[in-house]
């Protein structure tokens, strides 16, 4: 039995917390893909295949492909912040986390203690055990450049 057109989740009903967790799974799944698979068909599975109505021009599908376009240029700021740690050995889950949060804290208004904290929140859900620790270190590390370069 499938679900009733009124039972169909709907893009325009999630809270801002739910709209970052799905730019984290676009992103998830571009990765996946080595990046091989265009967003747009990204979200056309997620539309089709989880029943979802994700538009291909929301927020969420517009931050998740400048952050995957950026990709680069955000490993390149992240990775002088890992002590003694290469990119490589990140947690997928982690890095893209990071990536997004650094992103955010670019390019958006929203406080930088908001983004850290719903990097967190990620972080407890889809990374590693401790991941949430580590996470708030480097955005933390990344908010003081940030800071400084703007001063």
């Amino acid at each position: 039995m499938s679900l009733s057109e009124q039972d169909k989740f709907s893009y325009d009903q999630l809270s801002r917390r739910e709209i970052r967790s799905l730019i984290f799974h676009l992103l998830y799944a571009a990765e996946a893909s080595s990046y091989d698979t265009s967003l747009n068909s990204i979200i056309d599975n997620f539309n089709r295949g989880l029943d979802m109505d994700i538009p291909l021009d929301c927020e969420a599908a517009t931050i998740a492909k400048a952050v995957i376009d950026d990709r680069v240029r955000l490993d390149k700021q992240i990775e002088p912040l890992l002590d003694n740690w290469r990119l490589e050995r990140v947690g997928i889950c982690t890095k893209l986390i990071l990536r997004l949060s650094v992103w955010e804290l670019e390019n958006t208004d929203i406080a930088d203690n908001i983004v850290i904290n719903e990097a967190i929140e990620l972080a407890k859900c889809f990374s590693e055990k401790d991941a949430y620790r580590f996470i708030n270190g480097i955005l933390d590390e990344i908010c003081k450049q940030i800071k400084d370069c703007c001063a």
